[in-house]
């Protein structure tokens, strides 16, 4: 087992990382005030209640919105465990309730709680609500990494394997036919069915990477019955499941029903149970246990032989009609996971004990270029065969530790596969963006294989736009500068530039651009919060809002609009540019844009880096660089 030393190396990584992030979990929240909280977006507060209820499946929710609305970014998503508090102090101190995200917004939040009933407190006083530090995660991936020094043979063959101390195995397979997909895509599913330990699919952005992984899953069912389905994110997890549900297959989405899209409840296991022939009998036993158990406890203390007997018996009845409900349960639970031809799960859900011993022919990861390499082993490890998907050169997983990361940590499984093992296979045609937008990162990533279809090659804003699909606007010269807001950074400047900008374009196209989708992004925090409230505060787009979204670069992977600004924010005399060094996060918000993008940036600190003089080679080249100062005194 030579992979043992990167097993344990792994252990010490992740160690760290556990506690990085929850020094600075303490910080963020534990040790810091309300409004520091509200700044750093951990916490909304102060919130009001605007429903209560029993949801989905008789779970006890509430759903709050933010007083102060467009404060800026948060942490709260889906899924995410947060504590409601009341900020009326008692003797106890502040009164406290915890949940799971069921759905979130901009400015509201669904939470569904982890008690039965509403907390009496839940209408005093101001409500807040904070970021709770979940631990699940990390003893998910210790469990997995501890079974992976003394594995089952299976599990030591594919370590070894991903590792690149073993050959991975193929098998001839004829020709997939597939006239829905192109010939990359068509190849990808062949690579699927020929692997017997390993396949990867590498999906560069708008190639259809889901439309594949689908197909693939499809093809697969056809002889291996049945396949285990993962991401990292519930989100990433909800929207396979939704393709797959679509393509008619069975999909059984396992995890909490608060974690899932409201639109695929009818696929979660608490809803096929709460909705099988056997839910009333299920039902009716655990009523009549509650009604013993009532009944046994109504007895006092000061009771005789003959009332001590009594309660005996209740107290064994309700045990029995609950034992009978759990069997019953158990075997339609059993009954309903055989029956799915695709179980979808997170990388953590997929330990989750409803498939306590159970394993699969197959296990598709998908978004494997986000994903730990230790929460991949969780699913691994009830594999026969794998196939990672996802692009190891758009963002990687989150990484709190800094030093962890540098030894290591923040390589996914997915970059050592698609390293060590010898066949992969790349999709080549992306159908988001117009050629021009597409190929810089074609060539600076990709090889220059990347290829845009017929159908998006000149994928135009449909106005009159002498300076075409791509746009740098150049601010050197201007004396705009970066300032330092609560450890990001922001420029006003260039947000007022961009805004300006963006209204010319809006007045431009009119009538035209009614329906055009926009975003609006920058890698810094601080410069998302400035061109929030600079939006926010100018009537001219508050018709736009409903189809503009304002973002991190992280916040908006996945995702595409018809125009998108990117705002670098960098313009200092060192050359600084930070992390925008990190070029992958780059990569993504270069391909975001459908049909019209605008960089604005300071090109004199930018240049600094081998990268961004490319990047400003290539816009020369195609005749989109632009001087702000065609805007400054317009």
């Amino acid at each position: 087992m030579e992979y043992v030393d990167t097993i344990k190396n792994l252990q010490r990584l992740l160690k760290m990382e556990k506690e990085e992030d929850l020094a600075q979990y303490r910080q963020m929240v534990e040790q810091s005030s309300i409004a520091e909280r509200v700044e750093n977006g951990s916490c909304w507060y102060p919130v009001k209640i605007t429903q209560t209820g029993y949801g989905r499946l008789e779970e006890a929710y509430v759903e709050v919105e933010r007083v102060h609305r467009h404060q800026g970014e948060h942490q709260f998503q889906s899924g995410k465990q947060v504590s409601i508090f009341c900020n009326v102090q008692n003797n106890a101190g502040e009164w406290r309730c915890e949940g799971v995200i069921g759905s979130s917004t901009r400015d509201q939040l669904r939470i569904y709680l982890k008690t039965d009933e509403l907390p009496e407190w839940i209408s005093n006083g101001k409500i807040g609500v904070d970021v709770v530090f979940d631990d699940t995660t990390y003893k998910e991936m210790e469990n997995a990494l501890s079974i992976l020094l003394k594995p089952e043979k299976r599990a030591r063959d594919l370590a070894e394997i991903l590792y690149g101390t073993k050959e991975a195995r193929y098998k001839e397979v004829p020709p997939v036919a597939m006239p829905q997909l192109n010939a990359s895509q068509q190849h990808a599913v062949s690579e699927v069915l020929a692997a017997l330990d390993i396949a990867i699919i590498h999906g560069p952005p708008g190639t259809g990477k889901t439309t594949t992984l689908v197909q693939a899953i499809k093809a697969s069912l056809q002889s291996q019955g049945q396949a285990l389905v993962c991401a990292a994110s519930n989100t990433a997890v909800d929207v396979v499941a939704e393709r797959l549900h679509a393509a008619g297959i069975k999909v059984l989405r396992i995890g909490h029903p608060s974690r899932v899209e409201e639109s695929l409840q009818q696929l979660t296991v608490d809803y096929q149970i709460a909705n099988s022939s056997y839910a009333s009998e299920i039902k009716s036993f655990r009523k009549r246990a509650g009604e013993y158990k009532s009944m046994a406890f109504k007895y006092k203390r000061n009771f005789g032989r003959e009332e001590q007997q009594q309660k005996k018996l209740l107290l064994d009845e309700a045990r029995s009609l609950q034992k009978e409900a759990q069997a019953l349960e158990e075997q339609l639970l059993k009954k309903i996971i055989d029956e799915a031809q695709v179980i979808a799960a997170t990388l953590v859900g997929a330990n989750h004990y409803q498939l306590s011993g159970k394993r699969f022919p197959v296990v598709f990861i998908d978004e494997a270029g986000q994903a730990l390499e230790p929460a991949c082993w969780i699913p691994i490890l009830k594999a026969d065969k794998v196939v990672l998907a996802g692009d190891h050169l758009q963002l990687p997983p989150t990484v709190k530790s800094v030093e962890a990361g540098k030894q290591g940590f923040n390589e996914t499984l997915f970059e050592k596969a698609i390293r060590k093992l010898p066949r992969n296979a790349m999709l080549q045609v992306q159908y988001r963006m117009h050629r021009d937008i597409m190929a810089f990162s074609s060539n600076k990533f990709y090889n220059g294989k990347l290829q845009a279809h017929a159908s998006v090659e000149n994928h135009r804003l449909d106005i009159e736009d002498a300076r075409g699909p791509m746009e740098f606007v150049d601010t050197a010269g201007c004396g705009f500068s970066e300032t330092m807001e609560n450890k990001s950074l922001r420029n006003q400047e260039e947000a007022a530039l961009l805004l300006k900008h963006l209204k010319h374009l809006l007045q431009q196209g009119g009538a035209t651009l009614t329906s055009a989708s926009i975003g609006i992004v920058s890698p810094y925090r601080a410069q998302v919060r400035c061109l929030q409230s600079l939006i926010a505060e100018d009537a001219f787009f508050k018709t736009y809002l409903d189809r503009m979204q304002i973002s991190s670069v992280d916040g908006f992977q996945g995702q595409e609009r018809d125009i998108l600004y990117l705002s670098m924010v960098r313009c200092n005399e060192r050359g600084e540019i930070g992390f925008l060094s990190d070029t992958r996060r780059m990569n993504v918000a270069l391909t975001r844009a459908r049909k019209k993008l605008v960089v604005i940036g300071d090109s004199a600190t930018l240049a600094s880096h081998p990268f961004y003089q490319d990047f400003l080679s290539y816009v020369e080249s195609i005749q989109a660089h632009h001087s702000a100062w065609e805007w400054l005194y317009e």
